[in-house]
C-alpha cells in the first residue's frame, strides 16, 4: 500500500488523549501522520510527546515554523482535525489563524487538501448560535463536517461517552477515495 500522508490535528478536549491510538489505527490503514495540536492540547499531552513524535516519525507540532526555516513535514492528502472544540471551530470559521492547526486548516481549503472536522462540544455550548454559523460555514467552504446523527452529537456538560473515532477515519478514508 502507497503511503499516503494524513495532517491529524487536535485541540483540548478529552478525546485528545487517545491520540496514539488514532495514530495506530491510521498507520494501520495506510496513512503516514503528522500530529498538530493546539497549544493548550500540546501541553496536555508533553508527557507523551517522544512517544507520539516515535509513533508519527516526525515532531509534533503546535506553533508555527520560523519565516524561512524548512518544512519537515511532507504534503498532507487530507487533514482531519479532531477533536475540535467550540474555540477551535469559531477561529476557523472566522479565519482567526494565530493558531497553527487553524492558520493549517485555513490555508488548506485555498490549496483544495481534503479536510474532515469533528467536533466535542458539549450540549450548553451546542446552544450558541456561532457555534451553527461556524459549521455552516465551513461546510459552505467544502469540510466535510461530523457534527449531529452520522457524527458526533453533544453530551452534557460533564458526561462522558465514547469519541467516535472510527467514524473521523472513515470520512477522510471517503474524502479521499479510500
Amino acid at each position: 500500500m502507497t503511503s499516503r500522508t494524513l495532517y491529524l490535528f487536535g485541540s483540548a478536549a478529552p478525546p485528545v488523549f487517545d491520540v496514539a491510538e488514532v495514530i495506530g489505527e491510521a498507520k494501520s490503514r495506510g496513512w503516514e501522520v503528522r500530529l498538530g495540536l493546539t497549544p493548550t492540547a500540546a501541553r496536555w499531552l508533553v508527557s507523551q510527546s517522544t512517544e507520539l513524535e516515535r509513533l508519527t516519525g516526525g515532531p509534533v507540532r503546535s506553533e508555527y515554523k520560523m519565516p524561512g526555516e524548512e518544512d519537515v513535514w511532507p504534503k498532507a492528502e487530507a487533514i482531519l482535525l479532531a477533536p475540535a472544540t467550540f474555540n477551535t471551530i469559531n477561529e476557523w470559521a472566522l479565519g482567526l489563524t494565530s493558531k497553527f492547526v487553524v492558520g493549517v486548516c485555513a490555508e488548506g481549503i485555498g490549496k483544495g487538501i481534503p479536510l474532515v472536522m469533528m467536533p466535542c462540544v458539549n450540549a450548553a455550548y451546542a446552544q450558541h448560535r456561532r457555534l451553527d454559523r461556524s459549521v455552516a460555514e465551513l461546510r459552505e467552504m467544502g469540510v466535510t463536517v461530523l457534527y449531529g446523527e452520522g457524527g458526533f452529537v453533544p453530551n452534557q456538560p460533564g458526561e462522558k461517552k465514547p469519541y467516535p473515532w472510527d467514524t473521523a477515519l472513515a470520512a477522510v478514508e471517503g474524502v479521499t477515495g479510500g
